[in-house]
């Protein structure tokens, strides 16, 4: 019996209008419900007053002591109170609105209580209340609890699935080789399924837990890595032939040499782009690490093979800079670069389209200009863009559309665990370059509090007088009546004042393209000292005179957009300082400053902010396209995450065909016929 299509209306209990009370629940299937696992369990484990903690939920057993008293107020409310001898404390136990419990309530009887608990008063607040036999029977377990809607109660749900594992439990199918189910000591998948909702205790729903964990990720995992290899198998990509002793000439010339890190990942991408399949590649690295040198090491690879190549930027200011960066490495080997964004004049862009199309640009750098379809490129081979985020996929499509199968390098200076870019990015291969070059200092970095904003903006002054320039960042555009946020214009305002004659600039998000640009144009000329800003600057030009950046209400952003802004500092090689002006109203808040002036490791950053924030807010929770899963946490379970991708991935290389895998051979072609039937 395939339960994916067995209606929800075959489990006894269920009826036409219950179907379509479980249908706002997305419960269609008896898989569907199977499958609908708890979100916490209420714990009645019998404690002892000693072991209970202040405001948490507790379960007690004890004797009642003394007749219970009630007392009524309002129409209809009451407190029901009465002592229970709880293995020598007296416990006060309260229950309000529960008059008719008065007749129940004996003394000298036992009694099992379940509620919140106060340390300081010995009270409890029941919400649950069992007596004698019917006690013992139902305490020391878990209880699953469900996400509801109004139309049906957790203990309905809580029946009708326990009916249905009644009913369908011997048709629910193995989809692990047993080899895995061996190596890992994993339950069989009924079993596990059973016990994720009804455990006996704590140990029965951690290793039910962990099979189906197990179960999720490496199905993911096995789709990703299969989806990838079809994709693969269909795209025939450019093969680049090139002398790889050219390349390291070109190498050994640069003006600094490589790290560790820098190797590994340039290997990694010629491997690619010497293959027949299309390379589709992550490049993370964070502020500062060499992602442009790669770049230009891989497009010389690509220019000796004989093609072009083309990088695509947020900005035409960050164009230019790349432009100027691109030449210096790229012209004393020969190559032609060439600049298209959309604030070209007419005749400069015309002449650069001429130039693109007959072939004479090696290197074509830009913003969304170059995919616009004027643009003609003679041998396209490789498409690089820049934070890649900043771009819809549309728009990534449709540049590297522009030639014969070009190979494609998305670069990122946003960090993400590794384990979890993999994931995020299922369809592309990822490289990270996790190592600084030598000299780059680190950015000192303290938290203050407002209080003492005269001694910052007297930093800031001092740090002009010496030729340097800085930042202040501010969450806001403008004053909110809702909001005690600092905001950008205020700011400027005060600043300029303050700092008279010092040269403040003003940048934010409701201004045009052009506009931004020149202001970075000018803050990048050093014609403007001091520049106040909202996160626009967040992945913006290179100023290497920039010492000083200056956050204000910092514990209202996350971690790595911290980090990103701190990056834009420090990078002249000097001394640099990113000053924190936050009062943080909260724990979390305040573990980010803390964070933040102890690493300098934006890979590190990304992992306590994941932790801090969780998987949707991290990712951002339509943008993302974070997968959702039912059990796993990408958070707590990320180990799981790469013992199940190996896994996946040797299954895959060992060939689905041999009989040991003919449950996931089967797995993926029913999938393949039906994608609804498999979360």
């Amino acid at each position: 019996m395939d339960l994916h299509r067995t209606s929800v209306t075959q489990v006894p209990g269920v009826g036409k209008k219950k179907a379509e009370d479980l249908h706002q629940l997305g419960i269609d299937t008896v898989a569907d419900l199977l499958g609908y696992f708890p979100y916490r369990y209420n714990d009645f484990q019998v404690l002892d007053v000693s072991e209970a903690v202040h405001d948490e939920k507790v379960t007690f057993q004890g004797t009642v002591h003394g007749v219970p008293s009630i007392r009524w107020y309002g129409k209809k409310k009451s407190r029901l109170i009465v002592k229970v001898n709880v293995n020598g404390v007296y416990v006060n136990v309260v229950w309000y609105n529960q008059a008719y419990l008065k007749k129940k309530i004996k003394p000298g009887e036992t009694v099992f209580v379940a509620g919140k608990w106060d340390a300081h008063r010995l009270q409890l607040t029941a919400d649950r209340t069992w007596f004698g036999k019917q006690g013992k029977s139902l305490i020391n377990r878990l209880e699953p609890v469900y996400s509801v809607t109004s139309s049906i109660t957790v203990s309905w749900l809580r029946k009708t699935i326990y009916q249905a594992f009644a009913a369908f439990g011997r048709e629910i199918n193995e989809v692990l080789p047993q080899e895995f189910l061996t190596r890992y000591r994993l339950l069989d998948r009924a079993k596990a399924m059973y016990l994720l909702h009804f455990p006996k205790n704590r140990e029965e729903g951690k290793q039910a837990r962990r099979r189906m964990v197990y179960e999720e990720l490496f199905l993911y995992e096995l789709r990703l890595l299969w989806h990838r290899k079809q994709k693969k198998l269909a795209e025939q990509g450019t093969v680049h032939r090139f002398e790889r002793e050219k390349v390291e000439t070109f190498i050994d010339h640069l003006p600094f040499p490589l790290t560790s890190a820098q190797r590994r990942v340039v290997e990694e991408i010629l491997g690619d782009m010497e293959e027949n399949s299309r390379m589709n590649r992550l490049l993370q690295g964070d502020v500062g690490s060499g992602k442009t040198v790669v770049a230009a090491i891989v497009l010389y690879a690509n220019w000796l093979s004989g093609y072009q190549g083309a990088l695509m930027v947020p900005t035409e200011i960050l164009a230019e800079q790349h432009l100027r960066s691109l030449h210096e490495l790229l012209s004393p080997a020969g190559m032609n670069l060439e600049l298209l964004t959309g604030g070209m004049k007419a005749k400069e862009k015309r002449d650069a389209l001429s130039r693109i199309q007959m072939g004479l640009a090696d290197v074509i750098v830009g913003t969304h200009a170059l995919i616009q379809e004027d643009v003609a490129y003679r041998t396209l081979g490789l498409v690089i863009t820049d934070e890649q985020h900043r771009f819809g996929v549309r728009q990534r499509h449709t540049l590297r559309e522009k030639g014969e199968m070009p190979d494609v390098l998305h670069m990122t200076a946003t960090p993400i665990p590794r384990t979890l870019a993999i994931t995020l990015y299922g369809d592309m291969d990822v490289s990270v370059i996790d190592e600084m070059p030598a000299g780059r200092q680190p950015v000192n970095t303290y938290w203050v509090k407002k209080d003492v904003w005269p001694r910052v903006t007297g930093f800031i002054e001092k740090a002009c007088h010496k030729s340097q320039q800085a930042y202040i960042i501010c969450p806001l555009i403008e004053e909110s009546e809702k909001s005690d946020l600092q905001n950008a214009q205020s700011v400027f305002a005060e600043i300029t004042e303050q700092l008279a004659p010092i040269r403040i600039g003003l940048l934010h998000g409701r201004m045009t393209p052009p506009e931004k640009d020149e202001v970075m144009r000018r803050f990048a000329a050093g014609e403007i000292q001091v520049l106040v800003s909202t996160t626009v600057v967040e992945v913006g030009v290179n100023v290497p005179n920039a010492t000083v950046m200056v956050i204000y209400d910092a514990d209202r952003f996350g971690l790595a957009q911290l980090h990103q802004l701190r990056g834009r500092v420090g990078r002249g090689g000097g001394e640099a300082t990113c000053i924190l002006v936050a009062e943080p109203r909260s724990e979390t808040g305040v573990e980010r400053m803390r964070v933040m002036c102890e690493t300098m490791d934006g890979f590190e950053i990304a992992r306590q902010d994941l932790e801090l924030r969780g998987p949707g807010d991290f990712f951002g929770v339509k943008q993302s396209g974070a997968p959702e899963f039912r059990v796993a946490d990408l958070v707590e379970d990320y180990k799981v995450l790469e013992v199940a991708r190996t896994d996946a991935a040797q299954v895959l290389n060992a060939s689905l065909d041999t009989p040991e895998y003919h449950i996931l051979r089967r797995y993926l072609d029913q999938l393949e016929k039906d994608p609804s039937n498999f979360d």
